[in-house]
C-alpha cells in the first residue's frame, strides 16, 4: 500500500490540495487568461467551491474524530463523482454527442435598467456551452474537469484496511 493512502489526514491533504489547485487555475484562466466559463463550466466550480472548505475542516479534525471525517472525505468523493457526471454531460455537448440547455450562456452581472441591459449586450457577447474556450490534445476543460473529478472522487472514496476493519 502506498504510503500517501496509509493515513487519513495525509489523503485529505492531498485531495485538498488537488481541488485546490484545480480551482484556483480556473479562476486565474478567467480572470487573466481570458476565458470565460459557460453556465456549465460556473456549476461545475460548484463541488470544488463546497469541497475545499469541507476539505480544510476535515483536515483539523481528522486526527480527533476519524470516523466522521471519513464520513465527510466519502461524502466528498461523492460530490466528485457527480461533478464528473456534470462533466462529462458538458463534454458531450461540447464533442457534439447531444444537445445542451437552450439557455446555455455566461454568468454576467444583471441590469438594473433597460439602458444597463442594452449596454451589457452591446459590450459583451454569450459565452456558448456548445463551444469549448480551451482544447489541449484535443481534450476541452470540461473532459478535463472529469478526469481530474474521477480522480479526485477515487482518492476520497479510497478505504484503507485499518479503516474497512473498523
Amino acid at each position: 500500500m502506498p504510503v500517501i493512502f496509509a493515513s487519513l489526514v495525509a489523503r485529505i491533504a492531498l485531495v485538498f490540495g488537488l481541488a485546490l489547485a484545480v480551482i484556483l487555475v480556473a479562476i486565474l484562466s478567467q480572470y487573466w487568461g481570458g476565458l470565460m466559463p459557460c453556465a456549465l463550466c460556473l456549476k461545475q466550480r460548484v463541488a470544488f467551491y463546497v469541497a475545499v472548505p469541507l476539505l480544510a475542516l476535515a483536515y483539523f479534525y481528522a486526527p480527533r474524530a476519524p470516523l466522521a471525517m471519513r464520513g465527510l472525505l466519502t461524502t466528498i468523493g461523492i460530490i466528485f463523482l457527480a461533478n464528473a457526471g456534470l462533466g462529462f454531460y458538458h463534454a458531450g455537448i461540447e464533442y457534439g454527442w447531444w444537445l445542451g440547455p437552450t439557455s446555455c450562456g455566461g454568468g454576467g452581472a444583471p441590469a438594473l435598467d433597460t439602458g444597463a441591459l442594452f449596454e451589457a449586450l452591446q459590450n459583451s457577447s454569450m459565452v456558448r456551452c456548445d463551444a469549448p474556450a480551451f482544447t489541449l490534445f484535443g481534450l476541452s476543460l470540461a473532459g478535463y474537469n472529469v478526469i481530474v473529478c474521477l480522480v479526485l472522487s477515487g482518492l476520497a472514496l479510497y478505504k484503507t484496511e485499518s479503516e474497512t476493519s473498523r
